[in-house]
């Protein structure tokens, strides 16, 4: 009862209409970078978080979070009908979903994919609901020891789930750290790691390395590329799916949700990691697998309910404990310190309306997106068959100016295009960005966390074993470091990526 007074509440908020609208522009706004290959949520979010600065927190929250999950669904459109993924997680949709559109069946790989992603998010937004509160009381009781613990657990977590060597992953992890250290330490007031440059006195901005390493960098790459697109336009119709595809697809939606719902929950994993299982698993129980890869609609259906799910399900890490699970929800966090909102679980009890309120609103976001994308397909194709030679500059100026307007500070600029530089060397040498981003945002608090566990024990290190939740975390994170380390488990961790 509690729960629907809650969620009552929740709608009461979202159903404002500036908050309805708001949603909508984030949930457009996501599903055209969705569409349009080169520049992903998080560079988008890092060049929208100076906007929302005149916003309502509630609002701008609300924005950002449809710009992400708005994102997944976009994806699935370039990934059908161009095989080129939008978004990093419909790299699976394009097996199967490209194939469905050469045999003249876009609109229902379309339809399905919509239909998938709305009932998997649909589920997802009951368990944030369901699950987030209990989860936020338990965080209550957590000391700067188990917090510490549990940034260790989400780090290495981070590097078991990133995709390709566990080394470069490591490698990424640690050199985020390094880059959070950059500025002045807060207990001795003293400058460190800033090379006598006053910019980095204050450290480096969370946005100017997103947009770098996420938006300058995508840039290139697909500069870079400059392949010929097939864009299947002609053979868009029937977009809602029959009886017979519905119940064929089903059970993969399901599944799919599930999967994805729960790897959403894993730092590191996301919708990459609830994709690429979801298409595996349904490979595997499939009596027939050697459809998949030539048109099969359970290989559209299953990774792109896992990835809505997954998208949403990473909201429950983010709202109970104050950690982010991946890149997007490290930038939300920044949204709320920005806001003066201390991320944790004192957000339920501190600010209900931004707890439910953002909880309603992706109920209501999905539903938006079902009703505005089938629509628009129209619109979403002419954008695909314009020349990325003249997108690319655009993109470009909205990245410039989203890095210069968070400080007004043209060095932003030039350090957003250094990382952009890096970002690009990382692509080259198979490394993947996220967990830099995770490790990041994670060192400044993993540092305060320890000090702080530190002066209340008088300096003694066992506080860390000798606090029951602290020491089972730790455990954890050991167990996984051991088993990742098995031969058979490792090989098995690069299957989930390269099957198919």
């Amino acid at each position: 009862m509690e729960l629907l007074q809650h969620l009552g509440t929740g709608f009461e908020i979202a159903f404002t209409w500036h908050n309805i609208l708001y949603c909508l522009v984030g949930c457009l706004l996501g599903t055209l970078i969705g569409v349009l290959p080169g520049i992903g949520p998080v560079a988008t979010i890092a060049m929208l978080l100076p906007a929302t600065f005149v916003l309502h927190p509630v609002s701008a929250l609300i924005m950002l979070a449809g710009i992400y999950y708005g994102a997944q669904y976009g994806g699935s459109t370039t990934a059908i009908l161009v095989n080129l993924p939008g978004e990093v997680s419909s790299v699976v949709t394009c097996l199967d979903g490209y194939q469905m559109a050469r045999r003249g069946m876009a609109g229902k790989a379309l339809g399905i994919s919509a239909l998938g992603s709305f009932f998997a998010g649909t589920v997802a937004t009951i368990l944030i609901a369901g699950f987030a509160p209990p989860l936020a009381e338990l965080a209550l009781k957590f000391g700067p020891s188990d917090y510490f613990s549990l940034m260790v657990l989400g780090l290495i977590a981070a590097v078991v789930l990133a995709h390709g060597s566990l080394l470069k992953a490591i490698a990424m992890i640690i050199l985020g750290l390094l880059c959070g250290l950059i500025g002045t330490d807060v207990n001795s007031g003293v400058a460190r790691y800033s090379f006598n440059l006053p910019e980095l006195i204050d450290g480096i901005n969370i946005g100017t390395v997103a947009m770098g390493v996420f938006g300058f960098s995508e840039i290139i790459r697909n500069l870079e590329q400059g392949e010929a697109r097939e864009v299947f336009t002609k053979s868009i119709k029937g977009l809602l799916p029959n009886w017979s595809d519905i119940k064929q697809s089903a059970p993969a939606v399901v599944r799919g949700t599930i999967l994805g719902s729960a790897l959403g929950i894993l730092p590191g994993g996301g919708p990459i990691l609830g994709a690429f299982s979801a298409y595996t698993l349904e490979k595997k129980l499939s009596k027939d697998p050697s459809r998949f890869g030539k048109g099969a609609i359970e290989g559209v259906a299953a990774p792109e309910s896992a990835n809505n799910a997954a998208a949403q399900t990473s909201f429950i890490p983010l709202l109970t404990l104050g950690i982010p699970c991946t890149p997007t929800m490290a930038l939300m966090i920044g949204a709320m310190i920005i806001h003066g909102i201390q991320p944790g679980p004192q957000i339920m009890t501190s600010r209900p309306d931004l707890f439910w309120g953002m909880i309603a609103s992706m109920w209501i976001g999905n539903l938006l997106l079902v009703v505005l994308n089938l629509p628009l397909i129209g619109i979403w194709v002419k954008l695909l068959t314009v020349k990325y030679d003249y997108l690319f500059p655009a993109i470009l100026i909205f990245c410039c100016v989203g890095v210069y307007s968070i400080n007004n500070a043209p060095f932003d600029v030039l350090l957003a295009a250094l990382f952009g530089f890096i970002g690009y060397v990382f692509i080259k040498f198979s490394m993947e960005p996220a967990p830099l981003l995770l490790g990041f945002v994670l060192g400044p608090m993993m540092e305060e966390n320890l000090r702080r566990a530190l002066l209340l024990s008088r300096g003694d290190p066992s506080v860390f074993f000798t606090r029951p939740i602290s020491l089972t975390l730790l455990i954890i994170a050991a167990l996984l470091l051991v088993i990742v380390m098995a031969p058979s488990i490792a090989k098995k961790r690069e299957e989930v990526f390269v099957e198919g």
